[in-house]
Parts: structure tokens; C-alpha cells; sequence
């Protein structure tokens, strides 16, 4: 909400100058681009954002021709708006090519590498830098330690982006580049430390990567902005402008311009008062669960430190920075980065903890890859969001880790069933000081287990468990249901409805993929007739790991064994409720039955799970 509220009037003005959707307006991240979507015909549809079958919460490409890049991560946009625009040079078209950047996703690299591209490349297009001073992570733009970039008033931005000021200093580059020695350079310097001291000490920046710096405006002034952009617009010169955009997240709307967080994400809300409908729950978030469990080990090992990437709040490393001030590491929207700083900590004892959700994780896989594993190096992973994530949809559901993490030599990879079990985990990473290990853990709160009675303490310190060895949670003999992380939840209530059709299941939680337990997995083989393996994970997961220890062992050889992987199927799935995404992807309770029932040969009774209603006819 507060991201939308503080881009009003700048979404007004693009929408005003500019001939959407000819010329092309790319949101980054997408947090942004509500007023956008209400400008673009989707007004009356906007009360079933982030529903199932409704809008979405980001910009997509399917959704409407005025979206022209799909949005849901960090730093995209310059990318994505170079590549339209030399895209249109090279087929002649002479459309505008708009990237909106906030002050938080321009500290990622990405932005810069493109940056410095288009730079090089000189392609007409322009930058909007959104400044609110309200990204959760240290930038040169966050009102602390430095000024934010430039300091210039509205009036000097408007002079510097004046057409016929530009227009010389186009010919005067043209000039100088035709003197021979020094001359071009000095000139070049001269012309640099000029718009430094106009428009500041960070000017400099985007000017050394090639990019002609105005700003910084007042974003919440609509005739300033409409006059500028027209400026910009309508001048006829080559190459890439950044615009400095001054904006207020929550901009008009007091509860939020007062909120800590300026009501970024809300839940259904009162208008008059901005009090949020957030629901009682008799269990904390996963999120907290783990969060006062790495506090409760580094309360013990001061050799703990965490790490995350500008996500404090919602990997729950802010409540571990409360606690630890000088052992929280904000990066920046930065993964790469903060997967080979951790590496570098392990390197000097230290015990890292990099708290990345599932799908931003991707970012950082080669260096997982060249400066962590390669190197056998102990960093620890804590995914949070992984499997299905509910109204966030498909940008941000964290399908793939357990496939890209587990083909991975040295890596330990493993799942928690339910929160004491995500306590213990963390504690048996915190143990594994030979090689590096992660586990994953699901959006949403614990089910309610007795956390004292699973060797819980008070402060949800774990125990270490054993690594590499599952546990047999319910003892069958026709049937054995392995799943993996919260999955398992679902098994043994799978387990319960076929008890009413006289089918003993062994129910396993398997805790750990790598390294798999094998000699379980093999008494499972022997001892069953059918073997289901059930994961909210895609294809390439556990059920992968299981089918090829299968194989190789020889245990399909005479086939008497059935054996059924159930995973997310190979598409993306798009924001729902967390149970119609389930029931969507196939893995609920009645559904794992239903698989059973079919792979027994019932098939009547396998409807009769799936529609109950069948029963009494």
C-alpha cells in the first residue's frame, strides 16, 4: 500500500507525457504499480488483487498491454527497459522507454551492471529513480550516515533539463571529440565537477556510468514532474537520463506516512484509522519460530551472526538484531553478494546464517555453488517461503530450492515438518561445521505441536538431530507415505482416511534429502507394496533423490514395488489462498489419498475421497 500511495502523482505525469502502452513504462519490482494498473483500465478489478483468478500483485505481461515486463524481484527493470530499447532501435521505431527504480532495488548489481550497459550501449531511454528514503536496508539515499543523492532544488532541476541546455552540450561533446590530445578529457572533467557541484556529491555516480543525472524533484509535485519529463521528452540528444525522483511512501494517507513499516504490506485494513485485521493465532510464524531460535543458539555461541538480503523483517532477522545489533548484516538487494560474504565470514571461524527466502535465493546459486560448496565452506541457509506462498503467486513461490540445492556436492539439505522440528534444524545446522547445509520452511504459522514434549526449551533452543536419518511417525505395512518437510502433515492426515478403507500406511517423515536415508528408505522397499513420496517442491526434489537410490539399487528390478513421486506440477502457479494453491498443485490430505487409492487399483474409492458426496449414493 504505502509503496503505491507515494507514486501517485509520478504515475499520473508518466501517464499524462507519455503514450502508454506505445512508449514503454517498466515497474520495477512491482510494489509500486497499483495507481498504475487503476490508470490502465483495471480499476473495477482492483478489489480482487492478489485473490485467485484476480489481478495481480505485480506487473504482468499477460495481464494487460500496458504491462510490458513482468515484475515480482529486485532490480530488473533498467535491464529489461535497455533491452526494449535497443530492441526498437534496431527496428527503427522511435517509442520512449521508461525503467521506474526504487531507492532500495537500485542497490542491487544487477541495476548497476545495467546501468553501466546503457551507458556504453547510449540508447535513448529514460530512469526514474524513486527516492522515499524508506527501503529497510543501508543505501547512500537513507537520511543517515549520507546525503541523499544531489541537492538541488526543483528550479535547478528544471534548468538542467531544459532542451536547449542539453541540446549544447550534445554539440559541445561533439565538438570536443574531434580536438586532439587532452583537450576532449579535460573538457569532459571539467564538465563533470560542474554537475557535481550543481547537483551534488552522488551525482558523479550515474554521470561516470554514462547517464545524464537531473534531479533531485519533488515527486509529490505534479506540475513539476509533467514539466520535466516533458523536457526530457521532447529533447533531441542521445543516450540515457536518470530523473531523481523525491517521493513519501505513503504519501496522503496519515496512518501510513506514520506506520514504521508505511503500511508496505497490509492486510484488509480500516480506512479511517489504518488498523489492520490481522487474525488471532494460537501459534507464532515460522518465521519467529526460527528467529528466537538462532537467538537462543547465538545466545550461547558468539561466533553467530546472520545475515540477510534487505529482508530483516521478513526473515525475522530483525527480531535477532534487536537482540544482536553487531551481528546482523543487512546487505542490501544483494544475494550474490551476501552468499560470498557469508563464505567469507566461515572462512575466518565465524558461524554465518543466511537468511534468504527460497525464491531470492536463486540469485546467489553460483556463488552456493563456486564459493561455498567448491570450498566446503560451513555456511547455513535458512530458506523461509518455501513451497507455495498464497497471494504473493508465482514470482515468489519458492518451488525450486530442494532440486538446485540438493545436485549440489557437500550441501546437507533438509526440511522441518513442523515448528519444533524447524528449532532442531536450526540447531543441527548450527552443528554441521564441515560443510555447508540449508533447510527450508513454509510461509504461514506452526500447527500447534507440543514444543516442550519434542525437546523444545523454553526459548526454542533445539536439539541437533542426526544428520541424514528420518523418522517413522506412524507404522503401517501396506502403504509407506515419505514426506518431506510439510508435507508430512499432510501424509499422516492421509493416512487417517484410508484407515477407513483398510489401508495400513507407514507414514515417514524423511527430514533430510541430502544426505538421504537410505537404509529406511530400503525397508520401506521391501516392506511395501507401494512407496508415494509427497513434497510442495518441483520436480527434480526428494522424490528425485528417492527414485534414483531406487534405481541404482535394484529395488524396482522385479516390480513389486509401486512407486508415485507427488510435487508441484511442471507449471507455475498463480496467486491463490494457500489452500486453493494446495489443492491446485495436488498435495492435500485427500488427494494423497486419493493417489493411494488409485495406485491399489480402487479407483471408486479413490473419488469418493476426493467427492464424499459420492458415498451415499
Amino acid at each position: 500500500l504505502g509503496s503505491s500511495l507515494g507514486v501517485v502523482e509520478l504515475t499520473v505525469a508518466l501517464h499524462h507525457v507519455f503514450n502508454t502502452p506505445e512508449d514503454k513504462i517498466i515497474f520495477d519490482v512491482g510494489h509500486q504499480a497499483y495507481p498504475h494498473k487503476i490508470l490502465t483500465g483495471r480499476r473495477r478489478e482492483m478489489s480482487g488483487i492478489r485473490k485467485s483468478g484476480g489481478l495481480s500483485g505485480f506487473t504482468n505481461r499477460a495481464e494487460s498491454e500496458y504491462d510490458p515486463f513482468g515484475a515480482g524481484h529486485s532490480s530488473t527493470s533498467i535491464s529489461a527497459g535497455l533491452g526494449m530499447a535497443v530492441g526498437r532501435d534496431i527496428k527503427g521505431r522511435k517509442n520512449n522507454v521508461i525503467s521506474v527504480i526504487g531507492d532500495g532495488a537500485i542497490t542491487g548489481g544487477m541495476a548497476y551492471e545495467a546501468m553501466n550497459n546503457a551507458g556504453y550501449l547510449d540508447s535513448n531511454m529514460i530512469i526514474i529513480l524513486n527516492d522515499n528514503k524508506q527501503v529497510s536496508l543501508p543505501t547512500q539515499y537513507n537520511g543517515k550516515s549520507q546525503d541523499p543523492v544531489g541537492g538541488l532544488s526543483n528550479t535547478l532541476a528544471r534548468i538542467q533539463a531544459n532542451k536547449p541546455l542539453r541540446e549544447l552540450r550534445e554539440i559541445a561533446k561533439d565538438l570536443t571529440r574531434g580536438l586532439p590530445g587532452p583537450l576532449p578529457e579535460v573538457t569532459a572533467k571539467i564538465d563533470e565537477y560542474a554537475r557535481g557541484m550543481i547537483s551534488g556529491s552522488g551525482s558523479t555516480l550515474f554521470e561516470e556510468l554514462g547517464l545524464y543525472y537531473i534531479g533531485p524533484v519533488d515527486g509529490h509535485n505534479l506540475d513539476e514532474l509533467t514539466a520535466i519529463l516533458k523536457e526530457v521528452k521532447n529533447t533531441e540528444s542521445i543516450g540515457p537520463v536518470l530523473i531523481h525522483v523525491m517521493t513519501e511512501k505513503g504519501s496522503g494517507y496519515l496512518p501510513a506516512m506514520t506506520a514504521s513499516d508505511k503500511m508496505h504490506g497490509v492486510s484488509s485494513y480500516d480506512v479511517a484509522t489504518g488498523k489492520q485485521n490481522k487474525p488471532q493465532t494460537k501459534t507464532m510464524s515460522y518465521t519467529n519460530y526460527f528467529a528466537d531460535s538462532l537467538i537462543a543458539e547465538a545466545e550461547k555461541d558468539s561466533r553467530i551472526v546472520g545475515i540477510h538480503a534487505a529482508m530483516g523483517g521478513g526473515t525475522g532477522l530483525n527480531r535477532f538484531e534487536k537482540r544482536f545489533e553487531d551481528r546482523t548484516f543487512d546487505v542490501g538487494i544483494a544475494e550474490q553478494h551476501a552468499v560470498t560474504f557469508a563464505a567469507g565470514l566461515a572462512t575466518e571461524g565465524l558461524i554465518p546464517m543466511c537468511a534468504i527466502y527460497s525464491t531470492f535465493l536463486q540469485r546467489g546459486y553460483d556463488q552456493i555453488i563456486h564459493d561455498v560448496a567448491l570450498q566446503n565452506l560451513p555456511v547455513r541457509f535458512a530458506m523461509d517461503r518455501a513451497g507455495l506462498v498464497g497471494a504473493d503467486g508465482a514470482t515468489h513461490c519458492g518451488a525450486f530450492d530442494v532440486a538446485y540445492l540438493a545436485c549440489i556436492p557437500n550441501m546437507v539439505v533438509m526440511a522441518p515438518s513442523n515448528e519444533a522440528e524447524l528449532c532442531h534444524m536450526v540447531a543441527t545446522s548450527i552443528a554441521i561445521d564441515d560443510r555447508p547445509s540449508a533447510f527450508r520452511f513454509p510461509r504461514g504459522n506452526g500447527i500447534g505441536v507440543d514444543m516442550q514434549a519434542l525437546g523444545v526449551a523454553s526459548n526454542y533452543k533445539g536439539q541437533p538431530v542426526e544428520v541424514g536419518k528420518g523418522v517413522v511417525r506412524r507404522e503401517g505395512t501396506d502403504v509407506a507415505l515419505v514426506g518431506y518437510g510439510q508435507s508430512v502433515n499432510a501424509c499422516l492426515a492421509a493416512a487417517e482416511m484410508l484407515s477407513e478403507h483398510a489401508i495400513s500406511v507407514t507414514v515417514v517423515d524423511a527430514r533430510f534429502c541430502k544426505p538421504l536415508d537410505t537404509q529406511l528408505i530400503r525397508r520401506l522397499a521391501k516392506s511395501h507394496g507401494a512407496l508415494i513420496t509427497v513434497e510442495e517442491g518441483s520436480v527434480g526434489g526428494f522424490g528425485s533423490h528417492v527414485l534414483q537410490f531406487l534405481s541404482l539399487e535394484g529395488l524396482l528390478d522385479d516390480g513389486k514395488l509401486k512407486v508415485r513421486p507427488m510435487c508441484l506440477p511442471d507449471r507455475f502457479i498463480e496467486h491463490a489462498s494457500p489452500a486453493e494453491q494446495l489443492e491446485e498443485a495436488g498435495l492435500t490430505a485427500s488427494q494423497v489419498a486419493s493417489t493411494v487409492l488409485t495406485v491399489l487399483g480402487r479407483p471408486r474409492d479413490s473419488l469418493e475421497v476426493l467427492q464424499p458426496n459420492l458415498k451415499s449414493r
